[in-house]
């Protein structure tokens, strides 16, 4: 087993909620996400389990949502909006410089385990594109001095 008995606990008080068992899939990943840092298939079976749904369809909300990574990843997770707003106002340029700037690709984690660097579809926020998430906060109106004062930022945190 990967989650932990207070993971187990959240997600059956969640699930107890909903008179539609499906319908805690989403707040039982969450929990699971919360915990793991990350979602795979033996997780998948485990919340299945407890709140007593199909394991496809725990997989289906899964990776669905890209809230979710499905593999380690590093302390601050950056996913940047690529998106037609977000790429017409620079969001190439700045993945560019953020693969160039942290010394990895695209789904790459750096050496130290500090940043992991994806892209994402949409982040909902065009109007102040472009823009990137790191683990729960956005920023936005994104320019390269404003991406290195960010990772000048999150890194005197570590």
């Amino acid at each position: 087993m990967i989650l932990t008995e207070e993971s187990i606990a959240r997600i059956r008080e969640k699930a107890a909620r909903y008179p539609i068992r499906k319908s805690a899939i989403l707040p039982a990943i969450t929990v699971a996400y919360r915990q793991v840092g990350y979602l795979s298939e033996e997780i998948y079976g485990e919340v299945s389990q407890i709140i007593g749904v199909p394991v496809v369809e725990v997989a289906e909300a899964a990776t669905f949502y890209t809230m979710f990574p499905k593999q380690p990843v590093g302390k601050f997770l950056i996913q940047v909006c690529h998106n037609i707003s977000c790429s017409l106002l620079g969001a190439e340029s700045l993945i560019s410089y953020l693969e160039e700037k942290l010394e990895i690709k695209k789904g790459e984690t750096t050496p130290d385990g500090l940043f992991t660097l994806v892209t994402v579809e949409c982040l909902g926020s065009c109007a102040t594109a472009p823009v990137m998430q790191i683990n729960q906060d956005y920023y936005e109106n994104l320019t390269r001095e404003k991406v290195d004062g960010i990772l000048e930022e999150l890194r005197s945190k570590s």
